[in-house]
């Protein structure tokens, strides 16, 4: 191969491949339609044509069939008068005529089957150019469908599977981090509402054991008499402490001393500040 042959290939592969990379479908179905469109016109003219021909073959085969039998009768009636060579030129009028009707009629079947052939072929192209229409439309909407799958295989695949998972990772940390925030903040709450109730039931026993000890003094009398109904001990509402209030007057008894020795006052002084500092700590 020359090397005019081979730039030549060169050329032209590069003109196919050209071509080919700018070959869209949906335009070139389109004007495939428009070139079909355009030949059924000019096909449509030709039928329309011939018919015409074949018209005016048919109107001239009529007359001239007309003319053969109008010098037959002339003929005819220059016979009956006597007049042969008048007769004779009829006659030869006559034969001139059918014979141009005989030639007339030939053209006109020829004609005739021109213009069945150009029907059909009109027909057939109507009926390409509807299935070519049809089918353009199928293929049009394969062409959008191919193109939208490749523009979504293209953008799933600039999407990195790993960075994708990585992200699904980090958020599904980020949220058991979140959920374990929320029930530790839960589990809290419950501990300082629980250790209040502990804390009120410590401060209902303490203030019993108290009262309990006030009492075993008072019997071993360490202390003076149980003061009266009116005056027992009373639990301040939301302070938690224990309010005694003693009837410091002494019971009335017979043969009793009616003082204390001062020891026996400081005694049971210093045994209520106790019991006080008590119930107050």
């Amino acid at each position: 191969m020359g090397l005019l042959d081979r730039v030549g290939m060169v050329i032209r592969s590069n003109l196919n491949a050209l071509v080919s990379a700018a070959e869209d479908p949906e335009k070139i179905l389109e004007q495939t339609i428009i070139d079909m469109n355009a030949d059924l016109v000019k096909l449509r003219q030709a039928v329309a044509q011939a018919i015409a021909a074949q018209k005016r073959l048919e109107q001239q085969y009529a007359q001239n069939l007309k003319d053969a039998q109008q010098w037959e009768e002339r003929a005819r009636l220059a016979l009956s008068r006597g007049d042969e060579a008048l007769a004779l030129e009829a006659l030869n009028r006559k034969k001139t005529a059918a014979d141009t009707a005989a030639a007339l009629k030939a053209q006109v079947d020829q004609m005739a089957a021109q213009v069945k052939t150009l029907k059909d072929n009109l027909t057939a192209l109507e009926s390409k150019i509807s299935e070519a229409k049809t089918k353009k439309e199928m293929l049009k909407a394969r062409v959008r469908a191919a193109k939208a799958s490749e523009q979504i295989h293209q953008a799933v695949s600039k999407v990195g599977t790993s960075n994708a998972m990585a992200a699904f990772e980090r958020m599904e940390d980020k949220v058991l981090q979140m959920e374990a925030r929320s029930q530790a903040i839960a589990e809290l709450s419950g501990d300082t509402l629980e250790s209040q109730f502990e804390a009120l039931q410590s401060s209902a026993n303490r203030q019993d054991v108290e009262f309990e000890l006030l009492e075993m003094k008072r019997q071993m009398g360490l202390l003076p008499d149980a003061p009266s109904a009116g005056t027992l001990p009373q639990t301040s509402s939301g302070s938690g402490q224990v309010n005694i209030h003693i009837n410091v007057s002494a019971p009335e008894v017979q043969d009793a001393p009616r003082t204390r020795s001062s020891s026996q006052s400081k005694s049971v002084d210093d045994d209520i500040a106790e019991l006080r500092r008590l119930l107050e700590g």
